[in-house]
């Protein structure tokens, strides 16, 4: 079906404005071989130069970090190699040794990324870009912003939604004539199709003009995402100086837009700005979990990335903008060379598309107090696993990249942790297995290989690892506390009572995102394929039988290494047990938290309250009330007071 064909729209609806085509070529990448040595070469030279103030003060900032990082790890080394009074099975040590310091480096470079992530939200960060500094200043008139929204066969009513509430919020700017929206569809199911015309009609008619709104189809559907957008910028992207990319979720403010767009015009050696997207609006347990953690400790790890990279920052691929010239002329991806899972077209494309900004020699920065940028959460845990593993597998393919001549060092890191993020699990893992295997060893052998084991040792390596991996929760209470923030969460002891559950949730989760995580890996390197679909959006209970299909995989390896470290390691298993239940236990409790009754029940009960549930923004209840939320969480909000309002409580309603 072919929208363009329809004649009922009226002929003054155009659906998208004339092409101004331009040139977007992707050039090909350097091999691994020739990128690694061109980059060997230019540490030997010490190539690499400060150009700005940032960019000194981010060079030493690193250093800190490895220095820290380094130091924490041979405190722990020390420790553990303390411990071992037989070293005989050498490579089965070694190997052991070389895992846990390798997660322990990992570890620890997020524990202190959040101590400065503590530290600039109690003394703030000269160096970092922020929203204050165009507070009072004007957006050019000359500027001219495109907002996309690249769509493919999502929920109709739920897009629609929160695109009309951000384009509302637009028009109410003065700057408003100055941006258009477009929805880019790679949808290819003729009935969404049609529903998104008729959307798009009836929206556009409802702006009457305030917003210019577009719509267009694309027939060759290649490259998913980054396709479309590049589609877009070949077609129109010579008419606009900057675009706002969105994910079908996205969900913005007019003013957070229009400070983007006037942080570009005062900051012309930007390439890529990036907001930090608050997760919300989904109401099931599991989507409340990690809403609320986001809110509570996010915080610090995105001010603390912010403090490491500046100017070489993240760009996440939604709710950023673009500034399209260089985009256009420097971030063309081509395909990776070869056959197998890591070749083809670049899955994660926002990480070597603000790698290759960069290296262009335009800034990318994270911007992390714009206010007014929302995204959703996976509704439940097997929607964030299905993400998990596209993302897993993009990141996995980007290694090939690690050496591609002209990246930023920090990028080169970025594409590295990005495959660790997933290749943490496997070697998590296989810790886990190889520590089982000592114990084997000597339980069948009497390899004498857990003798004299020390275990004051062990329990303050144990100490260590709570330090590194709780801390930072413990700093985000400080941090609310002394900003006068806890009414926002519900209160003090709300807040206190719904941090010690979200670790509790956290620690449940860990396993499950470890087993998961290490099938991913194993796909992408061994080139299974994986069916690409867009996530719901929509919040539905599972069903045990499909939660079961679903997780038995996981289940039944774990049962069985639990039941061998009963037999030949039994005073090992109390140190797994927070491992094994968690996975064996997977699907009643992946079925009870993707319950919105059950999130809906903690929050009448104020736990895991955020501050856009406290106090919805305005943007935000716009968008529940199009998409039909707002009545519904309302209504289902009051039967479950319904025993308080009996006894004279108010009812309660959404502010």
């Amino acid at each position: 079906m072919n929208p363009n064909e329809h004649t009922h729209i009226s002929q003054s609806a155009q659906l998208a404005p004339s092409i101004n085509r331009g040139s977007m070529v992707a050039k090909p990448w350097s091999s691994f071989r020739q990128g690694f040595s061109l980059l060997m070469q230019g540490i030997k030279q010490k190539t690499i130069k400060a150009t700005y103030p940032w960019q000194q003060m981010a060079i030493e900032r690193r250093r800190v970090l490895m220095l820290l990082v380094t130091l924490t790890t041979a405190t722990v080394a020390y420790l553990w190699i303390d411990n071992q009074s037989n070293w005989d099975f050498l490579p089965l040590r070694l190997l052991q040794l070389t895992l846990f310091l390798l997660l322990t480096a990992w570890v620890a470079a997020g524990f202190f990324t959040a101590i400065m992530g503590f530290l600039v939200e109690l003394f703030a960060d000269g160096f970092a870009l922020s929203a204050r500094q165009v507070a009072h200043q004007s957006l050019s008139v000359n500027t001219k912003t495109a907002v996309i929204m690249p769509i493919c066969n999502e929920s109709v009513d739920t897009v629609f939604a929160g695109l009309r509430a951000t384009c509302e919020s637009l028009a109410q700017c003065p700057e408003a004539k100055q941006f258009d929206v477009f929805i880019l569809s790679d949808s290819f199911d003729p009935a969404i199709l049609a529903e998104e015309l008729s959307a798009w009609s009836t929206l556009r008619d409802q702006l009457q003009g305030q917003v210019n709104l577009y719509y267009r189809v694309r027939q060759r559907r290649t490259r998913r995402k980054a396709g479309n957008v590049a589609d877009f910028c070949r077609r129109w992207g010579k008419n606009y100086q900057y675009m706002v990319v969105f994910d079908a979720d996205s969900v913005m403010s007019g003013d957070a837009l229009v400070t983007l767009a006037k942080l570009m015009d005062q900051n012309p050696r930007s390439g890529i700005i990036q907001t930090v997207p608050q997760p919300c609006g989904v109401d099931t347990l599991h989507a409340r979990v990690q809403q609320f953690a986001a809110r509570v400790s996010g915080r610090l790890f995105t001010k603390g990335m912010l403090y490491w990279q500046l100017g070489e920052s993240h760009y996440w691929g939604h709710n950023a903008i673009i500034r399209i010239e260089p985009f256009m002329k420097h971030c063309a991806l081509a395909d990776l060379p070869g056959t197998g899972g890591l070749s083809g077209h670049i899955m994660s494309h926002d990480f070597v598309e603000a790698a290759m900004m960069r290296r262009a020699g335009f800034d990318v920065w994270l911007v992390t107090d714009i206010e007014g940028s929302y995204e959703q959460q996976p509704a439940n845990l097997p929607e964030e696993l299905q993400r998990d593993r596209r993302w897993c597998q993009g990141n996995i393919k980007n290694i090939r990249l690690i050496a591609e001549p002209g990246f930023a060092m920090v990028h080169r890191f970025m594409l590295l942790t990005g495959v660790l993020a997933y290749a943490s699990s496997p070697l998590w893992l296989l810790l886990i297995l190889i520590s089982t295997l000592v114990y084997a060893l000597d339980y069948f052998f009497g390899s004498g290989l857990t003798d004299n084991l020390l275990l004051s040792h062990y329990t303050e390596l144990w100490y260590v690892t709570l330090v590194l991996l709780f801390s930072p929760r413990i700093m985000s209470l400080l941090v609310i506390f002394y900003k006068r923030e806890s009414i926002q969460y519900g209160g003090v002891f709300a807040l206190l009572k719904s941090t010690l559950f979200e670790s509790l949730y956290s620690a449940m989760v860990a396993p499950l995102r470890m087993m998961a995580h290490t099938y991913y890996v194993v796909s992408a390197l061994t080139g299974l394929g994986l069916e690409w679909k867009s996530p719901l959006r929509e919040a539905k209970s599972l069903q045990w039988r499909d939660t079961f299909k679903y997780f038995i995989p996981y289940m039944w390896p774990m049962a069985l290494l639990a039941l061998i470290t009963l037999v030949v390691a039994p005073g090992n298993l109390p140190w797994l047990l927070p491992v094994f239940i968690p996975v064996i236990l997977a699907t009643p409790f992946a079925v009870i938290t993707s319950s919105s009754y059950v999130g809906l029940w903690l929050r009448v009960r104020n736990v895991f309250i955020t501050p856009e549930e406290s106090t919805a923004p305005a943007v935000m209840q716009q968008a529940w009330y199009y998409s039909g939320r707002y009545i519904k969480l309302n209504r289902l909000l009051r039967w479950l007071r319904q025993p308080k309002a009996r006894s004279g409580a108010t009812a309660y309603h959404l502010r």
